[in-house]
């Protein structure tokens, strides 16, 4: 059983946290591209498109933890300093989606966006994916592990 929630686990966070990683990058320039050409259509769309992937895939999100969870149970890790550090970095970057990242993104593209406002939000998505790699780093190596060299 562990090793199937750790399968649906990793995946999961290949699946869910990658898209929005992703599309939330791509989401302040594509907005500056907009600001700069307010009539581009295309361009515009694809903003759309990219919070739509931030939002579907942010909701999908919430199974990582939750596997992540079950599978440390099964492993017996609940309370390994690793984990727990790795619980609170995930809290974090949930919040920073939740509370800076997508609300900005919905305010971008109900306008009116100046430029000064895809930085402001591509320094949140740079913390939200700066979590992620740490907690990522942090599940790869599990300080105290077998497989830690």
């Amino acid at each position: 059983m562990t090793k199937i929630l750790l399968i649906v686990h990793v995946l999961a966070a290949i699946i869910a946290v990658g898209p929005v990683t992703v599309a939330a990058s791509m989401f302040p320039p594509t907005a500056r591209q907009v600001i700069a050409s307010p009539e581009d259509e295309r361009a515009r769309a694809v903003l759309t498109n990219l919070h739509r992937v931030c939002r579907a895939y942010a909701l999908v999100g919430v199974t990582v933890p939750v596997f992540g969870l079950a599978t440390a149970g099964q492993l017996g890790v609940l309370g390994d300093a690793w984990l727990i550090v790795s619980m609170v970095l995930t809290a974090a970057a949930a919040a920073v989606l939740a509370a800076l990242v997508l609300p900005r993104q919905s305010a971008v593209l109900e306008g009116p966006a100046v430029v000064a406002d895809t930085k402001r939000l591509a320094m949140y998505t740079g913390i939200f994916n700066l979590l992620w790699a740490v907690v990522t780093a942090l599940m790869i190596v599990r300080p105290g592990s077998t497989t830690s060299v």
